[in-house]
């Protein structure tokens, strides 16, 4: 790989895994409503679950999309589906009360299996590996496919880390309930390039 080639890959996968979308707004979501340390399962299978995609997607995934283009439009579908009932998750979330236990973050392997029904994900992980894998051996997929967990597990924990924080302000339930409300909006609204573009 060339350095113009790896400096434009570690440019996207910066890019594309800093700005908002599904995971961020729902590790975001978290770290307010769970905190930091109890929302680190969520962003490990965030990280490790987008590294094993673009694996799978560089060694078979792409031929099978070419070959069978209902199948892309098929999972789109279901991918909106499933991230409007997220979305709805997190706006009818309830108050945590302070100290305690209640309510469950993702778990490591939900955020993981959430990358395969999440758009931004696929619009991700197939840019990268037909874009900047300069050729299709598991060597030059294995070197993508590292970038992207090098620079996106800080990039998901900055997203955690922030809501953390705005938790202090939204100690008050009403406003917590407005900061639900409007990450489910706002997760609604990442779908925008997926159904009009």
């Amino acid at each position: 790989m060339t350095l113009e080639l790896l400096t434009a890959l570690v440019t996207f996968a910066f890019v594309s895994s800093i700005t908002p979308g599904p995971n961020n707004l729902m590790l975001m979501a978290s770290g307010a409503n769970f905190g930091f340390r109890r929302t680190i399962p969520h962003m490990m299978g965030v990280g490790l679950g987008f590294v094993f995609m673009v694996i799978l997607v560089g060694v078979g995934l792409v031929q099978i999309f070419d070959a069978y283009p209902v199948s892309y439009d098929v999972l789109k579908i279901c991918s909106v589906i499933y991230l409007l009932w997220l979305a709805w998750k997190i706006a009818r979330a309830a108050p945590i009360e302070k100290g305690a236990k209640t309510g469950t973050p993702m778990t490591f392997l939900q955020a993981a299996a959430f990358q395969w029904v999440n758009p931004k994900a696929w619009a991700m992980a197939l840019t990268a590996v037909t874009v900047y894998t300069p050729d299709t051996t598991f060597a030059a997929i294995l070197i993508v496919a590292v970038i992207f967990g090098a620079i996106n597990l800080p990039s998901v924990g900055s997203w955690t880390l922030l809501g953390q924080q705005m938790a202090r302000i939204l100690t008050n339930p009403g406003r917590l309930v407005a900061f639900n409300w409007t990450m489910a909006l706002l997760l609604m609204a990442s779908l925008y390039p997926v159904l009009f573009t």
